[in-house]
């Protein structure tokens, strides 16, 4: 099968969430694709991003030149065309793409407070109520499928799916903000996920990456 030729805009990587989930996922399925990095926060950024994508956000993907914007978008279209990247059982499947579309939508409070940035190491000793209630979910969450489903690997599914990518820039704030899980019902279960997604060659080619862009500024 013929590749098109993919091209991701994305932002910059030790602040873009939305960005890597695209990204680890693609690097994940081995394909070649080119990156189109734009600076984020910047007075030009949203007319530089325009001019890829009329969505005026990162990240997108160029296919061929045709524009798909939006992350989980992405990330079904590329399970389509080059999948698999939900489980193939049919429950695992329906909770993947339930909890996935969980983190797309919600969790805002967590965002807002906790945003990504990969190299922060600030721990906090308390949190907001939502926000606390936002992390003590996304535990109990990932408790959950890892009992039911995990039995074949480390991730979420036991293997790598859509919905890993979609919660890997979580596993980046709690390793800045929340080094101990335990404190918001952690089993262990969450500390062991968080230390798998660091482990990933992909997320260590993303932090190699965004060291680069940051010491050539």
């Amino acid at each position: 099968m013929t590749v098109p030729r993919y091209e991701l805009v994305i932002g910059d990587k030790h602040i873009s969430s939305w960005s890597l989930r695209p990204w680890i996922a693609m690097k994940r399925l081995a394909l070649p694709f080119a990156e189109i990095r734009i600076r984020l926060r910047q007075p030009d950024t949203k007319a530089r991003i325009l001019e890829h994508s009329p969505a005026g956000k990162v990240p997108a993907l160029k296919i061929d030149g045709e524009v798909l914007w939006d992350s989980l978008a992405i990330l079904e279209y590329l399970h389509d065309a080059h999948g698999p990247l939900w489980p193939a059982d049919r429950r695992a499947r329906g909770l993947a793409r339930a909890i996935s579309a969980e983190m797309h939508a919600g969790f805002k409070p967590l965002r807002d407070h906790c945003p990504m940035d990969l190299f922060l190491r600030a721990p906090v000793d308390s949190l907001p109520f939502d926000v606390e209630a936002d992390v003590r979910r996304i535990v109990a969450s990932w408790r959950a499928v890892r009992s039911r489903f995990g039995a074949g690997g480390p991730f979420l599914f036991g293997t790598f799916t859509a919905a890993d990518a979609m919660y890997a820039p979580v596993a980046t704030r709690f390793r800045s903000y929340l080094p101990d899980l335990s404190r918001y019902g952690d089993d262990g279960t969450a500390q062991a996920y968080v230390e798998t997604i660091f482990a990933t060659p992909e997320m260590k080619a993303w932090e190699q990456a965004a060291r680069a862009e940051i010491a050539q500024r």
